[in-house]
């Protein structure tokens, strides 16, 4: 198969034989080296590279994207970012003058996710790197340098804008025929498309963001035999608003679903914040993070706090079910063959909600809990809440029996204490690396006295400033 795009500002058609070969194995092989293997598996940041396309310049991880994920698309390296005539890019010069780099295996990385952000306009620098580790040098000069940045114009070397396919002669369609055994990869560029290939397809594998996926391949060295890409698929990119709620496409990535509900639903949006980093939630989907199934997936459990409904696809077949029917048991979802989650219906409003996550690193972490609590009050009596843990479950699951005892009672702290030893009907959480049962327990229940305390006024840690 043959896929073209835009790499440092220059065209490239390139055969792919293996569809799920990554772009960081791509690239070394190229001898574009100054982009690193680090984990592969997109925690270290050190293969970070940019990548453009209609939504405009991102940083994302080379090792957990996939080949045909580049077509059409501009990517730039750190071998693209000084100037052609060699001249540094604003934040290669800072990191110099800051003295940023030790080792300088992070270095290309850092370099990658700094321009990104320069080239965007954006300041918050802090979460912007905290997808990129650094052991050697420490992250008070590279964000110095980042800072001293801000300033500077960016460079007009660095504006890229994805190839227009129907516009390039030849090489920007996918040739035909199995290749190794496996076949072409399918690219719809809609959601009928896809419908009615994954109706007939039901085995295959469907790739968004990949940083999942990607991990299928990287680390336990898979063999993918069928796969669509859905990154074209621009209509599954959507956020329509109804009179009362957000419908909320399935490919639409963590970024731009945090931006758009900033205002509505702060809660959520700071919770995802802390979803993995920035270089992930340029990449991952909601509807890829609600499909997998995970029990410690961060968005399941603030949208089943909120009352949301799941949409599925099969054909011209749609169902629409409330999320947390959705999710079975551990590795089962109530999803058939042949049937895609479409997109996710969030009301507009929840002005109860707060979100916790609790994990053992602030930035970039798996949660041992992550606790979403929507206590409506009317007065002082709790009406109706609805209350969901992950990472207590081998689910993401509401807490039904906790609820009940919570209804109707005053919204006072004592009423909350009596009615928690209901959380040990819902809940009988396994330890593992993260955690023990008893802590998770323990952790779950501080959460629902957390949430009484702040909305009684009580300042949460994480807001006391220096």
């Amino acid at each position: 198969m043959e896929i073209t795009f835009l790499l440092n500002g220059e065209t490239r058609s390139v055969e792919v034989s293996d569809p799920t070969q990554s772009v960081l194995d791509w690239l070394r092989a190229e001898g574009l080296t100054g982009t690193k293997e680090g984990c592969n598996e997109g925690d270290c940041g050190a293969c970070s590279v940019i990548v453009t396309d209609d939504g405009g310049a991102k940083p994302l991880n080379a090792c957990l994207m996939i080949m045909p994920h580049l077509h059409g698309r501009a990517l730039r390296t750190v071998e693209g970012i000084a100037g052609p005539d060699g001249a540094l890019h604003p934040v290669q010069q800072a990191m110099v003058d800051h003295h940023g780099s030790q080792c300088g295996f992070c270095t290309p990385g850092f370099i990658a996710s700094m321009a990104a952000a320069h080239l965007n306009g954006r300041t918050d620098h802090d979460d912007l790197l905290a997808g990129n580790l650094c052991r050697c040098t420490g992250y008070a000069p590279i964000i110095r340098a980042a800072k001293a940045a801000e300033a500077a114009p960016a460079p007009e070397w660095m504006r890229d804008t994805p190839i227009q396919l129907h516009e390039i002669s030849s090489g920007g369609e996918w040739s035909a025929g199995p290749e190794g055994g496996r076949q072409p990869p399918f690219l719809p560029e809609s959601s009928d498309a896809l419908a009615a290939w994954y109706a007939a397809h039901p085995d295959a594998t469907l790739i968004a963001g990949a940083t999942d996926v990607g991990l299928w391949v990287t680390k336990q060295l898979r063999e993918l035999k069928t796969v669509a890409f859905l990154n074209n698929c621009k209509d599954l990119q959507v956020i329509e608003e109804t009179g009362d709620s957000f419908i909320v496409g399935a490919g639409v990535t963590i970024a731009a679903l945090r931006t758009a509900i900033s205002d509505s639903h702060p809660a959520f949006a700071e919770l995802l914040r802390r979803f993995a980093s920035e270089q992930v939630r340029q990449a991952a989907t909601i509807g890829g993070n609600i499909a997998n199934g995970s029990p410690i997936g961060d968005s399941p459990p603030a949208l089943i706090a909120m009352g949301a409904e799941l949409t599925l696809r099969k054909g011209d077949t749609r169902r629409t079910i409330p999320l947390e029917a959705f999710f079975l048991e551990y590795g089962k979802q109530d999803r058939a063959p042949g049937e895609f989650v479409e997109s996710v219906t969030i009301p507009k409003s929840a002005p109860d909600l707060a979100c916790y996550k609790l994990s053992k690193r602030f930035d970039q972490d798996i949660s041992a809990v992550c606790g979403a609590l929507n206590i409506p009050r009317d007065g002082e009596t709790i009406t109706a809440p609805r209350i969901a843990f992950g990472g207590m479950a081998g689910i993401p699951k509401r807490a039904a029996a906790l609820e009940v005892a919570l209804d109707g009672q005053p919204f006072t702290e004592a009423a909350i204490m009596a009615a928690l030893p209901a959380l040990e009907q819902d809940f009988t959480p396994l330890s593992d690396m993260r955690a023990s049962d008893a802590y998770r327990m323990e952790a779950a229940k501080a959460m629902l006295i957390r949430y009484v305390r702040e909305a009684q006024g009580e300042t949460s840690i994480l807001e006391v400033q220096p």
